[in-house]
């Protein structure tokens, strides 16, 4: 009975437009768990795991750290979210991208080591704050956050650079994080969280604001790996990533997706919330009936809800 009346609640709101009191549903749409990208399912063959075992070592983490526990708390309520969502982001990164840390220490130890690392953000010995000064970028300076202004900077490249040679330099076809801020090798995140910089760059004005950190630049490319590694810190670029997705859906393509653990992980794992809350909002202007949906990693996050939710009642 459950699952026929939420199957009838998801099949009316399909069919409706959506509005600022569009509250999606709890639980998934798809019947079954959609398809797990083939980079994730050779990672976790590489290191002799499976993605159950995976699951089991994050749940355990989560489960019986209880310090741990009291800052997924604390970050979630400085953030006004709710605790499950940190717990559901951490849950599918930990059991698709990489293996929980026995040890958070661990994680304060490679945070210290970055800042002397030297890296930097460039593409080809231009920096990427040399980048976003040309004039393709101008209009991005208007933004009302950072968040926006990164958001409008990715919009840029993907129109203007990606794929293309400009002013003589063959830029990739790849994504402007990709390109610009990943120096180790594309794809790469960071940290208990896993953060790549750009996100974390996006929610800084945020994080600074509500957890009184400083800032990050990105000129300095140590102090924003750093940030992402350190355990602490983490935790509020996190719960800052998630209010900005929860916040995008709602102001811009009139969903709350907040009761929705599986669909906000879905975006923590697949990024830019505004652009794709832009695009959702287009399409269902132009007469579609598109709501949102959860991927794989979002689909563990709402089949496991229980568990999670024992954690973080």
């Amino acid at each position: 009975m459950i699952r026929f009346a939420l199957s009838f609640a998801l099949a009316c709101l399909a069919v409706q437009p959506a509005t600022a009191e569009t509250r999606l549903p709890s639980g998934n749409r798809h019947a079954e768990q959609p398809d797990i990208p083939g980079g994730s399912r050779s990672r976790t063959k590489a290191t002799r795991s499976s993605f159950d075992a995976k699951y089991e070592k994050i749940h355990a983490l989560l489960a019986e750290n209880r310090s741990l526990q009291d800052k997924i708390r604390k970050a979630a309520r400085l953030y006004g979210i709710e605790p499950i969502h940190i717990a559901g982001a951490l849950v599918g990164e930990h059991t698709y991208n990489v293996d929980a840390m026995d040890r958070l220490q661990s994680y304060y130890v490679k945070a210290a080591s970055y800042l002397t690392s030297g890296v930097n953000f460039a593409y080809r010995g231009e920096a990427v704050a040399d980048f976003v000064a040309r004039p393709q970028f101008s209009a991005c300076e208007r933004a009302s956050s950072e968040a926006r202004l990164w958001a409008c900077r990715e919009a840029v490249f993907e129109r203007s650079f990606r794929g293309r040679t400009v002013d003589g330099i063959a830029y990739p076809d790849n994504r402007f994080g990709a390109t610009f801020f990943q120096p180790f090798y594309a794809g790469q995140t960071f940290g208990l969280g896993q953060l790549n910089p750009l996100t974390a760059l996006s929610v800084s004005d945020m994080v600074h604001r509500v957890s009184g950190y400083p800032r990050l630049d990105m000129r300095d490319a140590g102090e924003v790996y750093a940030a992402i590694m350190d355990p602490d810190r983490t935790l509020a670029y996190m719960a800052a990533v998630i209010r900005t997705s929860i916040d995008a859906y709602r102001d811009i393509a009139g969903f709350d997706i907040s009761g929705n653990p599986g669909v906000v992980a879905t975006l923590y794992n697949v990024g830019d919330p505004i652009g794709r809350a832009e695009k959702l909002a287009s399409a269902n202007r132009a007469g579609g009936t598109r709501v949102p949906e959860e991927n794989y990693y979002g689909w563990l996050v709402n089949q496991k809800i229980a568990d999670l939710q024992a954690i973080f009642p």
